[in-house]
């Protein structure tokens, strides 16, 4: 028999914390640990037995130079599993597989476009046939998410001010 390492907890502290002002885990989901623990074991099981389309498309993102941009795989956002995420896109990659829910899936689309992630839906059998086109369609994706999130920088930004006005000169 193998010895195994445990995991030794740390004695809770004594500070009191109000509890409805602190998202603790689940990045302001509001989700219960107990459901994000039971996501993130899930997650790991996928990883474990991806798919052979996932697994190519994994090998690929690890091999090019996206940049600032990064892919992790079976990422948990929300209470949803991707199998992509770019967080700093705000981009989702799912890959059908032939077993697809379309009401699941689309609600789960649904869910996270009003949070801001863009989901992009591939077929597995496109990513095992012609990778070069996914990539090519994944590096679109990327480039309108890009102008996106530009576009929207722009128009938040404040108006340019001259440099000689300031408060003293309208106050007069």
């Amino acid at each position: 028999m193998t010895n195994r390492k445990t995991l030794n907890l740390r004695a809770p502290s004594d500070e009191k914390i109000d509890p409805e002002t602190l998202n603790k885990k689940g990045r302001g989901w509001k989700i219960s640990d107990k459901r994000l623990d039971e996501l993130h074991d899930r997650a790991r099981e996928m990883k474990r037995f991806a798919s052979p389309a996932n697994k190519a498309l994994s090998e690929k993102f690890a091999s090019a130079n996206l940049g600032r941009y990064t892919f992790k795989r079976f990422a948990v956002v929300g209470s949803a599993i991707v199998d992509f995420n770019c967080h700093n896109l705000g981009m989702a990659i799912m890959i059908e597989e032939d077993d697809a829910n379309e009401a699941l899936d689309k609600r789960r689309d649904k869910s996270l476009e009003a949070v801001g992630i863009r989901v992009m839906r591939i077929k597995a059998a496109h990513i095992l046939e012609d990778m070069d086109a996914v990539l090519e369609r994944i590096t679109l994706g990327m480039r309108m998410r890009i102008d996106d999130k530009n576009k929207r920088r722009s128009e938040n930004r404040s108006p340019y001010k001259p440099s000689g006005a300031n408060r003293r000169d309208t106050a007069e």
